[in-house]
Protein backbone atom coordinates (compact mmCIF):
# COMPACT_ATOMS: atom_id res chain seq x y z
CA UNK A 1 0.00 0.00 0.00
CA UNK A 2 1.23 3.46 -0.82
CA UNK A 3 2.45 5.49 2.13
CA UNK A 4 -0.21 8.05 1.14
CA UNK A 5 -3.28 6.43 2.69
CA UNK A 6 -6.73 7.36 1.34
CA UNK A 7 -9.00 9.60 3.44
CA UNK A 8 -11.37 6.76 4.40
CA UNK A 9 -8.47 4.86 5.98
CA UNK A 10 -7.24 7.92 7.87
CA UNK A 11 -10.78 8.46 9.20
CA UNK A 12 -10.92 4.81 10.25
CA UNK A 13 -7.60 5.12 12.10
CA UNK A 14 -8.80 8.23 13.90
CA UNK A 15 -12.05 6.50 14.86
CA UNK A 16 -10.14 3.50 16.20
CA UNK A 17 -7.85 5.70 18.30
CA UNK A 18 -10.86 7.60 19.63
CA UNK A 19 -12.61 4.32 20.44
CA UNK A 20 -9.57 3.21 22.44
CA UNK A 21 -9.28 6.64 24.14
CA UNK A 22 -5.61 6.58 23.17
CA UNK A 23 -5.10 10.19 24.26
CA UNK A 24 -6.68 9.57 27.66
CA UNK A 25 -4.70 6.62 29.02
CA UNK A 26 -4.38 6.90 32.81
CA UNK A 27 -2.12 3.85 33.02
CA UNK A 28 0.51 5.39 30.76
CA UNK A 29 0.00 8.89 32.16
CA UNK A 30 0.53 7.60 35.70
CA UNK A 31 3.47 5.27 35.12
CA UNK A 32 5.50 6.47 32.11
CA UNK A 33 7.16 9.93 32.26
CA UNK A 34 7.17 11.89 29.02
CA UNK A 35 10.95 11.82 28.69
CA UNK A 36 11.32 8.02 28.66
CA UNK A 37 12.50 6.75 25.27
CA UNK A 38 11.73 3.25 24.04
CA UNK A 39 12.67 0.97 21.13
CA UNK A 40 9.78 -1.15 19.88
CA UNK A 41 9.79 -4.00 17.38
CA UNK A 42 6.68 -5.36 15.70
CA UNK A 43 7.38 -9.07 15.36
CA UNK A 44 5.51 -12.01 13.84
CA UNK A 45 4.67 -14.88 16.18
CA UNK A 46 3.12 -17.11 13.52
CA UNK A 47 3.62 -18.07 9.89
CA UNK A 48 1.68 -16.03 7.38
CA UNK A 49 1.62 -13.12 4.94
CA UNK A 50 2.07 -9.49 5.94
CA UNK A 51 -0.46 -6.75 5.29
CA UNK A 52 -1.03 -3.44 7.03
CA UNK A 53 2.47 -2.05 7.51
CA UNK A 54 1.61 1.46 6.32
CA UNK A 55 -1.58 1.49 8.39
CA UNK A 56 0.26 0.52 11.57
CA UNK A 57 2.87 3.17 10.84
CA UNK A 58 0.19 5.83 10.45
CA UNK A 59 -1.37 4.83 13.79
CA UNK A 60 1.91 5.52 15.59
CA UNK A 61 2.40 8.83 13.76
CA UNK A 62 -1.19 9.87 14.49
CA UNK A 63 -0.37 9.53 18.18
CA UNK A 64 3.05 11.19 17.93
CA UNK A 65 4.52 12.57 14.67
CA UNK A 66 7.94 12.60 16.34
CA UNK A 67 8.12 8.80 16.50
CA UNK A 68 10.60 7.17 14.12
CA UNK A 69 8.79 4.27 12.45
CA UNK A 70 10.71 2.07 10.02
CA UNK A 71 8.90 -0.58 7.96
CA UNK A 72 11.33 -3.48 7.51
CA UNK A 73 9.17 -5.53 5.12
CA UNK A 74 6.77 -4.80 2.29
CA UNK A 75 3.16 -5.93 2.44
CA UNK A 76 2.81 -9.33 0.78
CA UNK A 77 6.02 -10.61 2.38
CA UNK A 78 6.08 -14.08 3.91
CA UNK A 79 6.34 -14.20 7.69
CA UNK A 80 7.66 -16.86 10.05
CA UNK A 81 7.69 -16.78 13.86
CA UNK A 82 10.32 -14.29 14.95
CA UNK A 83 10.32 -12.21 11.75
CA UNK A 84 10.82 -8.49 12.48
CA UNK A 85 8.23 -6.42 10.63
CA UNK A 86 8.82 -2.84 11.77
CA UNK A 87 10.66 -0.82 14.38
CA UNK A 88 9.49 2.23 16.25
CA UNK A 89 11.64 4.53 18.40
CA UNK A 90 10.73 7.52 20.50
CA UNK A 91 8.49 8.38 23.43
CA UNK A 92 7.66 5.15 25.25
CA UNK A 93 4.36 6.67 26.35
CA UNK A 94 3.39 7.37 22.73
CA UNK A 95 4.35 3.86 21.64
CA UNK A 96 2.23 2.33 24.39
CA UNK A 97 -0.79 4.47 23.52
CA UNK A 98 -0.64 3.39 19.87
CA UNK A 99 0.36 -0.25 20.38
CA UNK A 100 -2.99 -2.01 20.54
CA UNK A 101 -4.65 -0.09 17.71
CA UNK A 102 -1.65 -0.58 15.43
CA UNK A 103 -1.60 -4.30 16.17
CA UNK A 104 -5.35 -4.65 15.71
CA UNK A 105 -5.11 -3.33 12.17
CA UNK A 106 -2.02 -5.30 11.23
CA UNK A 107 -3.20 -8.56 12.78
CA UNK A 108 -6.58 -8.47 11.00
CA UNK A 109 -5.10 -7.45 7.67
CA UNK A 110 -2.32 -10.04 7.84
CA UNK A 111 -4.85 -12.70 8.83
CA UNK A 112 -6.87 -11.95 5.69
CA UNK A 113 -3.74 -11.99 3.52
CA UNK A 114 -2.65 -15.28 5.06
CA UNK A 115 -6.01 -16.97 4.54
CA UNK A 116 -6.11 -15.76 0.94
CA UNK A 117 -2.61 -17.08 0.32
CA UNK A 118 -3.70 -20.53 1.52
CA UNK A 119 -6.58 -20.62 -0.97
CA UNK A 120 -4.41 -19.30 -3.80
CA UNK A 121 -1.82 -22.02 -3.16
CA UNK A 122 -4.56 -24.64 -3.11
CA UNK A 123 -5.63 -23.88 -6.69
CA UNK A 124 -2.19 -23.44 -8.28
CA UNK A 125 -2.11 -24.99 -11.75
CA UNK A 126 -5.79 -24.33 -12.46
CA UNK A 127 -7.21 -21.27 -14.27
CA UNK A 128 -9.32 -20.28 -11.27
CA UNK A 129 -8.83 -16.99 -9.45
CA UNK A 130 -9.66 -16.62 -5.75
CA UNK A 131 -11.86 -13.57 -5.17
CA UNK A 132 -13.41 -11.92 -2.14
CA UNK A 133 -16.96 -10.72 -1.46
CA UNK A 134 -18.63 -7.70 0.16
CA UNK A 135 -18.81 -9.62 3.45
CA UNK A 136 -16.33 -7.29 5.11
CA UNK A 137 -16.19 -5.65 8.53
CA UNK A 138 -18.18 -2.38 8.41
CA UNK A 139 -15.81 0.47 7.67
CA UNK A 140 -12.94 -1.86 6.77
CA UNK A 141 -13.93 -2.58 3.14
CA UNK A 142 -10.91 -0.87 1.58
CA UNK A 143 -8.42 -2.51 3.96
CA UNK A 144 -10.05 -5.95 3.83
CA UNK A 145 -9.98 -6.04 0.05
CA UNK A 146 -6.44 -4.63 -0.07
CA UNK A 147 -5.37 -7.46 2.23
CA UNK A 148 -6.90 -10.03 -0.13
CA UNK A 149 -4.72 -8.66 -2.93
CA UNK A 150 -1.65 -8.88 -0.70
CA UNK A 151 -2.41 -12.58 -0.28
CA UNK A 152 -2.50 -13.11 -4.05
CA UNK A 153 -6.28 -12.96 -4.47
CA UNK A 154 -8.49 -10.67 -6.51
CA UNK A 155 -11.32 -8.31 -5.66
CA UNK A 156 -14.98 -8.81 -6.52
CA UNK A 157 -17.14 -5.66 -6.38
CA UNK A 158 -15.75 -3.04 -4.02
CA UNK A 159 -19.28 -1.75 -3.47
CA UNK A 160 -22.77 -1.86 -4.95
CA UNK A 161 -21.87 0.69 -7.63
CA UNK A 162 -19.16 -1.51 -9.15
CA UNK A 163 -21.44 -3.70 -11.22
CA UNK A 164 -24.82 -5.39 -11.58
CA UNK A 165 -25.14 -8.63 -9.62
CA UNK A 166 -28.59 -10.16 -9.91
CA UNK A 167 -29.16 -12.43 -6.91
CA UNK A 168 -32.02 -14.65 -5.80
CA UNK A 169 -33.96 -11.87 -4.08
CA UNK A 170 -33.73 -9.66 -7.16
CA UNK A 171 -35.03 -12.53 -9.26
CA UNK A 172 -37.84 -13.18 -6.76
CA UNK A 173 -38.86 -9.53 -6.93
CA UNK A 174 -38.98 -9.60 -10.73
CA UNK A 175 -40.75 -12.97 -10.72
CA UNK A 176 -43.55 -11.24 -8.82
CA UNK A 177 -43.89 -9.17 -12.00
CA UNK A 178 -44.02 -12.40 -13.99
CA UNK A 179 -40.59 -11.80 -15.52
CA UNK A 180 -38.38 -14.92 -15.98
CA UNK A 181 -34.63 -14.98 -15.35
CA UNK A 182 -33.65 -14.51 -18.98
CA UNK A 183 -35.82 -11.44 -19.32
CA UNK A 184 -34.34 -9.98 -16.11
CA UNK A 185 -30.81 -10.40 -17.49
CA UNK A 186 -31.71 -8.84 -20.83
CA UNK A 187 -33.41 -5.93 -19.07
CA UNK A 188 -30.31 -5.32 -16.92
CA UNK A 189 -27.99 -5.40 -19.93
CA UNK A 190 -30.20 -3.01 -21.87
CA UNK A 191 -30.37 -0.50 -19.02
CA UNK A 192 -26.75 -0.70 -17.84
CA UNK A 193 -23.95 1.65 -18.78
CA UNK A 194 -21.58 0.20 -21.37
CA UNK A 195 -18.87 0.13 -18.66
CA UNK A 196 -20.85 -2.16 -16.33
CA UNK A 197 -20.90 -5.94 -16.54
CA UNK A 198 -23.96 -7.96 -15.60
CA UNK A 199 -23.65 -11.04 -13.38
CA UNK A 200 -26.47 -13.37 -12.37
CA UNK A 201 -26.65 -15.95 -9.60
CA UNK A 202 -28.08 -19.32 -10.66
CA UNK A 203 -28.98 -22.45 -8.73
CA UNK A 204 -29.77 -24.99 -11.45
CA UNK A 205 -28.65 -26.05 -14.91
CA UNK A 206 -31.94 -24.76 -16.31
CA UNK A 207 -31.09 -21.30 -14.96
CA UNK A 208 -27.56 -21.63 -16.39
CA UNK A 209 -29.04 -22.11 -19.86
CA UNK A 210 -31.40 -19.16 -19.42
CA UNK A 211 -28.59 -16.91 -18.21
CA UNK A 212 -26.12 -17.74 -20.96
CA UNK A 213 -28.78 -17.48 -23.68
CA UNK A 214 -29.72 -14.04 -22.34
CA UNK A 215 -26.13 -12.84 -22.68
CA UNK A 216 -25.06 -12.57 -19.02
CA UNK A 217 -21.42 -11.53 -18.77
CA UNK A 218 -20.76 -13.54 -15.60
CA UNK A 219 -22.72 -16.51 -14.25
CA UNK A 220 -22.43 -17.35 -10.57
CA UNK A 221 -22.99 -20.99 -9.68
CA UNK A 222 -24.48 -20.86 -6.21
CA UNK A 223 -23.99 -23.83 -3.86
CA UNK A 224 -23.67 -26.40 -6.65
CA UNK A 225 -21.83 -29.69 -6.21
CA UNK A 226 -18.73 -30.19 -8.36
CA UNK A 227 -20.40 -32.53 -10.85
CA UNK A 228 -23.14 -29.99 -11.53
CA UNK A 229 -20.53 -27.21 -11.78
CA UNK A 230 -18.67 -29.23 -14.39
CA UNK A 231 -21.88 -29.60 -16.42
CA UNK A 232 -22.57 -25.88 -16.08
CA UNK A 233 -19.09 -24.98 -17.34
CA UNK A 234 -19.68 -27.21 -20.38
CA UNK A 235 -23.04 -25.58 -21.09
CA UNK A 236 -21.60 -22.07 -20.84
CA UNK A 237 -18.67 -23.11 -23.04
CA UNK A 238 -16.74 -19.86 -22.79
CA UNK A 239 -19.70 -17.59 -23.56
CA UNK A 240 -19.53 -16.03 -20.08
CA UNK A 241 -17.16 -15.97 -17.14
CA UNK A 242 -18.09 -18.57 -14.53
CA UNK A 243 -17.95 -17.95 -10.78
CA UNK A 244 -18.38 -20.62 -8.11
CA UNK A 245 -19.74 -19.50 -4.75
CA UNK A 246 -21.22 -20.85 -1.55
CA UNK A 247 -19.88 -23.20 1.09
CA UNK A 248 -16.40 -23.55 -0.43
CA UNK A 249 -13.53 -24.16 1.97
CA UNK A 250 -9.87 -25.17 1.86
CA UNK A 251 -10.70 -28.85 1.69
CA UNK A 252 -13.01 -28.43 -1.32
CA UNK A 253 -11.57 -25.48 -3.25
CA UNK A 254 -9.21 -27.56 -5.38
CA UNK A 255 -12.00 -29.80 -6.64
CA UNK A 256 -14.07 -26.72 -7.44
CA UNK A 257 -11.18 -25.15 -9.36
CA UNK A 258 -10.73 -28.32 -11.41
CA UNK A 259 -14.29 -28.03 -12.78
CA UNK A 260 -13.02 -25.23 -15.03
CA UNK A 261 -14.63 -22.23 -13.32
CA UNK A 262 -12.90 -18.87 -13.75
CA UNK A 263 -13.58 -17.39 -10.31
CA UNK A 264 -14.09 -18.81 -6.83
CA UNK A 265 -15.53 -16.37 -4.30
CA UNK A 266 -14.81 -16.99 -0.63
CA UNK A 267 -16.75 -14.90 1.89
CA UNK A 268 -14.75 -16.34 4.77
CA UNK A 269 -11.61 -14.51 3.65
CA UNK A 270 -13.00 -11.35 5.21
CA UNK A 271 -16.05 -12.17 7.33
CA UNK A 272 -14.51 -14.75 9.67
CA UNK A 273 -10.76 -14.74 9.22
CA UNK A 274 -8.37 -15.43 12.10
CA UNK A 275 -6.05 -12.60 13.11
CA UNK A 276 -2.36 -13.35 12.60
CA UNK A 277 -0.40 -13.34 15.85
CA UNK A 278 1.89 -10.28 15.88
CA UNK A 279 3.36 -8.63 18.96
CA UNK A 280 5.21 -5.46 19.90
CA UNK A 281 8.29 -5.94 22.05
CA UNK A 282 9.40 -2.73 23.80
CA UNK A 283 12.94 -2.24 25.12
CA UNK A 284 14.59 0.67 26.83
CA UNK A 285 18.12 1.78 25.86
CA UNK A 286 20.50 2.29 28.74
Amino acid sequence: MSQQLPPEVLHLIDAALSEDQAFNDPTTQTLIPDGVVGDGVLRAKAQGVLAGGAVAREVFLRIDPALDVDLLLDDGSDLTPGTDIASVRGSAASILRAERTALNFMQRMSGIATATDQYVRAVVGTPARIVDTRKTAPGHRFLDKYSVRMGGGYNHRLNLADGILIKDNHLAARAALEEPLGAVVRHAIAQASHTIRVEVEVESLEQVREAVDAGAHIIMLDNMDVDTMREAVAIIDGRASVEASGGINLSTVRAVAETGVDLISIGGLTHSTDALDISLDLEFPE
